[in-house]
């Protein structure tokens, strides 16, 4: 089977994007870790499925799948170049455009300087709603590892985050901790995790090893974690200009049971074709 598909990527999280709004596209766990194979296939963080709406709240469904194979329920950056693409595709002929997902429906908006903004809908800290194992809701949680305990925040963004603060996050073990904070068994459907260092009351600098994907150079859902786990603990004000090692995000939101927001770019890189 030959697909057409689009490269794209935001703030340097990429992408290969497949339009099944004509013809149903079901791809097989295997397919989609040879697609995002780097040496392989064309190479991406995720993949990404532009389907019709099964709501008629919605105008199309939002699909994502981790380098890995696995679906998961939201990606910030990936959004962010769904927008661009089904308006450059000629799919919708408006700056806004409302979208299904696994975590709910979502707003995006192609704003006239090329970035795009997505409404994230609501963060949610109650533990059994990231999914997270904890007795009850806190600001900050000790985890445990087998190398010594961190302090994380946990939070959902649609997708679960365990964000931790550090002093430098060029120097933060990501390689190491990631991959044991993404499989503790408190987080029963694995985790996103992320490495903030705070600049300043609206200045943060990011990494985050994903769930299903390792780190990637930028992390929407991530940022917007960083972010409102900030503002929360008294460390941020919104808003929140989030440095990522491929670009900047910028994160608003106005306090606990608000919408959060997130602008930046998105950006079309090649079209090609692939058998799968």
């Amino acid at each position: 089977m030959k697909l057409s598909f689009t490269k794209m990527h935001g703030a340097g999280n990429d992408f290969v994007v497949f339009d099944a709004t004509r013809a149903p596209l079901h791809l097989q766990a295997e397919q989609l870790r040879r697609i995002a194979d780097r040496h392989f296939g064309v190479g991406c963080d995720q993949i990404l499925l532009v389907e019709p709406s099964r709501t008629p709240d919605a105008r199309f469904r939002y699909r994502i799948f981790n380098a890995d194979g696995g679906e998961v329920e939201q990606c910030g950056n990936g959004a962010r170049c769904f927008a661009r693409y089904v308006r450059d595709a000629g799919l919708v002929d408006c700056d806004e455009v409302r979208v299904e997902t696994l975590a709910g429906v979502i707003t995006l908006r192609l704003q006239a300087d090329g970035q795009v903004s997505v409404d994230m809908g609501r963060p949610e800290f109650e533990p059994a709603r990231v999914p997270f194992d904890a007795p009850a809701r806190a600001d900050v949680y000790r985890l445990e590892l087998d190398a010594g305990a961190i302090e994380i925040s946990a939070v959902s963004m649609g997708n679960p985050h365990a964000v931790q603060f550090v002093a430098d996050v060029d120097a933060a073990p990501v390689a190491e901790l990631g991959p044991r904070v993404e499989s503790h068994p408190r987080f029963p459907q694995r985790v996103n995790a992320g490495f903030a260092q705070r600049i300043d009351r609206h200045t943060l600098r990011l990494r985050v090893y994903e769930r299903g994907a390792g780190e990637t150079l930028a992390c929407g859902t991530g940022a917007c974690a960083a972010a409102v786990v900030g503002i929360l603990r008294g460390l941020l004000d919104s808003p929140v200009a989030v440095q990522t090692r491929g670009g900047t995000l910028t994160i608003a939101w106005a306090g606990e049971g608000e919408a959060v927001t997130m602008t930046g770019p998105a950006v079309r890189v090649f079209e090609g074709s692939i058998e799968v």
